[in-house]
């Protein structure tokens, strides 16, 4: 029952005290943000983009990837760089990480925004996980792993001493009971940012996260979801904004606030076991 009213309190937050309108200068710094093409991921780069970062979109469609870019330019006047991006495919996750290195020799943030959501229980990643686990997690994971040395050395010479992580959770991973992968997937990416960064539910939001969603749910609960805009605003409070600069490892909440997350993505010997599990699948490719 407290899982439910913790739901329905993230669902209708209160009104928030942030705004991108408060996103500092970014000139300078270098930002990553997975599956920025569509949904939160391309509001995020559209926020991010005036305020002159240099954001690299890293996405697997190409084709797509290109559409979402022109568009920012339109829109911001600012154009983002494309990094091709599997998530479900490890090989795929090194030969982004190594091109981005080739590319840069800093990053400051690493929103680790890019996901997928009821696809078919039998679908899997190249290397046989189940596909929601292996995308949202495993991929996330050895994206970090491949970027965590020039994260750190970013923050050796950043005036705050700082670069930031911020892993993309859910609600969902409140019920994870009901045994549902996305579920278990969001509560790994809450584990895991305890192991390492800070993790954020960017509310509900509507987005092409929902096309494998059955259709009744949506017509049930689609009121419930808000514009993509809005899913930006926590991960880019997480992300860039001076007042969260002390929030590492923090569950953040719609819209903007510290939430609390289930007691047992607390839990450091469950984080330490999950670590450890991602460091063994993922050894031959890091």
């Amino acid at each position: 029952m407290g899982s439910f009213f913790s739901y329905i309190a993230q669902s209708f937050p209160p009104k928030s005290e942030f705004t991108v309108d408060d996103i500092p200068d970014l000139t300078g710094r270098v930002i990553i943000v997975t599956g920025g093409n569509s949904g939160i991921g391309f509001e995020i780069i559209k926020a991010l983009l005036p305020k002159n970062a240099k954001v690299y979109m890293f996405s697997r469609s190409r084709e797509r990837a290109e559409s979402a870019i022109s568009r920012l330019k339109s829109e911001t006047g600012k154009e983002a760089f494309f990094i091709q991006l599997d998530l479900s495919d490890l090989d795929s996750v090194r030969r982004a990480a190594d091109e981005f290195k080739s590319k840069e020799t800093q990053l400051d943030v690493l929103f680790n925004n890019g996901g997928v959501m009821n696809t078919p229980i039998d679908q899997l990643t190249k290397q046989g996980f189940d596909f929601q686990f292996g995308t949202n997690v495993i991929g996330h994971y050895l994206l970090t792993k491949c970027l965590l040395p020039l994260l750190l050395a970013t923050a050796q010479s950043a005036p705050d001493k700082k670069a930031r992580i911020v892993h993309q959770s859910s609600s969902a991973q409140l019920f994870l009971g009901s045994a549902k992968m996305y579920m278990e997937s969001k509560f790994g990416n809450i584990v895991l940012s305890n192991e390492l960064a800070r993790s954020v539910n960017p509310g509900n939001i509507k987005t092409d996260l929902q096309r494998h969603t059955p259709g009744a749910f949506m017509m049930l609960f689609g009121w419930m979801f808000s514009p993509a805009p809005f899913g930006a605003l926590t991960p880019l409070y997480g992300g860039v904004s001076s007042d969260s600069v002390d929030l590492n490892g923090k569950y953040l909440i719609p819209w903007a606030r510290i939430g609390v997350m289930r007691k047992e993505a607390a839990d450091p010997v469950l984080g330490e076991e999950l670590w450890n599990w991602l460091e063994e699948q993922t050894k031959e490719y890091a």
